[in-house]
């Protein structure tokens, strides 16, 4: 990687901005042991329905990394949770796992596990372009939550839900 690409201004191309939209996920995929950062992506899902939200991320996501095998998220963080979600004709099992509402952890494999920072719906586009960024970036050593509170993404009150 150019040095160019770690300097701490660095931001994504404008382009890539115009294209940062609800639904959208930015990658920095590094499929090795020896990845940097602390997040490998960044998602900015259009609301919190699980079960719409997640099949084209895992599309998406099956297209750089081949078959998803499971995905861990905060139960509390969805409105519904599915236990698995078929993408082109593989069962995707879907883990409740107390990462919080800001995290989603996806794996391939037996065990190749990718962390990925959840932008809230409610986010404005500009603080969700800024979060994803940083969170993209190689050099990141912020996790997901203080990078929200960081970049004024404040989390939807609603989000937490209390389970009965």
């Amino acid at each position: 990687m150019a040095d160019s690409d770690t300097s701490p201004g660095r931001q994504l191309p404008s382009g890539v901005h115009e294209a940062v939209k609800p639904g959208c996920a930015l990658l920095r995929l590094e499929t090795t042991q020896s990845r940097e950062g602390v997040l490998d992506g960044a998602w900015w899902p259009r609301s919190r329905d699980i079960g719409a939200e997640l099949p084209d991320l895992l599309s998406a996501l099956t297209e750089h990394l081949g078959p998803i095998t499971r995905v861990g998220l905060d139960t509390a963080a969805w409105d519904t949770l599915p236990t698995r979600i078929v993408i082109d004709d593989h069962v995707v099992h879907i883990d409740s796992f107390p990462v919080g509402d800001d995290t989603i952890l996806i794996t391939r494999g037996d065990g190749d596990l990718f962390s990925m920072l959840v932008v809230p719906p409610h986010a404005t586009p500009e603080a969700a372009r800024a979060t994803m960024a940083q969170a993209v970036r190689a050099d990141n050593i912020t996790g997901a939550e203080q990078l929200l509170l960081a970049t004024g993404t404040r989390r939807d009150p609603s989000a937490r839900r209390e389970r009965g």
